[in-house]
């Protein structure tokens, strides 16, 4: 058979096989059942051999009919296939970037419009999750394996770095800060003036289940606070609560000051103390390693260091 593969009669002929039936496949092929009985005659016509028995109640394959029909039921399959995984397949200008939920809430979205306004032909997807955060550096939560299983070019952990076969970069150190409403700071019964004087106030914990995560009790005592309880108070399974607790006047949060920024910068929040703690984590950039070449990561990871310089320090 010379000339291209006739796909509509070879179409037809499958599902007429699988149907048994011309009226049921046009159904299917939301054609008249003339059409498909023409496209089958086309069809034996130009392969040369009668593929059904014509019966008073349906269709019988004949032997030749039989003998290439699971090959071309194969080849359909493998035809549909193809066509999802181009659909599925994200353009040339997207960037797949996954981080936790606080930090995307917390720290990218105030930013990322100058990414877009920057680079408006780089269509970004943001991955918020908290299913890949690290709770133990023996056993990293993220590798060069799960990164190309979930399509990510680009994640942000807060962790130890420990992240085997990828490129890692250290994004920026992370402090510990007590904050606040400016409204407590007004409070002249209950004044706010050295870490001691958090006796007086509540204490709202931020129990999300990352490792490295800071807590009142290891902070009090790096400040030498140690006769303030820091086990009472609020707790919140996510920062975002523990912070908005905060705004409101609630208590006196400990979280990362760099999740804070924009509630600090916006004066939602203060903080009532010079005293800082640092964190062994940092948050880090992780990409492939063959990913230097790609533009798409290379600036976004140059914008990503330009907004960390540019923030300011609070205490």
């Amino acid at each position: 058979m010379a000339g291209p593969l006739p796909l509509n009669a070879l179409n037809a002929f499958e599902v007429a096989a699988r149907h048994e039936s011309f009226s049921k496949a046009a159904e299917e092929l939301n054609v008249t059942p003339a059409a498909v009985s023409q496209q089958i005659r086309m069809l034996e016509e130009l392969l040369g051999v009668q593929l059904f028995h014509r019966l008073n109640r349906g269709l019988a394959l004949t032997g030749a009919g039989k003998s290439g029909l699971q090959k071309l039921q194969d080849g359909f399959q493998s035809v549909n296939e193809a066509v999802q995984q181009i659909r599925a397949e994200p353009s040339a200008d997207s960037l797949d970037v996954w981080m936790a939920p606080s930090f995307a809430s917390k720290w990218l979205m105030p930013r990322m419009h100058r990414f877009v306004e920057e680079h408006p032909s780089i269509d970004l997807r943001v991955s918020a999750s908290g299913d890949l955060v690290d709770t133990n550096v023996s056993a990293p939560s993220l590798s060069e394996e799960i990164l190309r299983k979930h399509d990510i070019d680009v994640a942000i952990r807060f962790g130890s770095g420990n992240y085997p076969g990828c490129r890692v970069e250290k994004l920026m150190s992370v402090t510990s800060l007590p904050m606040c409403s400016p409204a407590l700071l007004h409070d002249e019964q209950r004044p706010l003036r050295t870490p001691s004087d958090l006796e007086n106030h509540t204490l709202l914990h931020d129990e999300t289940p990352y490792e490295g995560r800071p807590d009142w009790t290891s902070w009090l005592e790096a400040v030498g606070a140690t006769q303030v309880d820091g086990t009472r108070g609020m707790r919140f399974n996510r920062v975002s609560l523990a912070l908005a607790a905060a705004v409101e006047a609630q208590g006196v949060v400990l979280s990362l000051e760099q999740l804070a920024a924009n509630d600090l910068e916006m004066g939602r929040l203060v903080v009532p103390f010079e005293h800082r703690v640092r964190l062994q984590h940092a948050y880090h950039v992780i990409s492939l390693e063959n990913t230097t070449d790609d533009d798409r990561v290379v600036l976004f990871k140059e914008w990503l260091f330009r907004e960390v310089e540019a923030m300011p320090s609070y205490a």
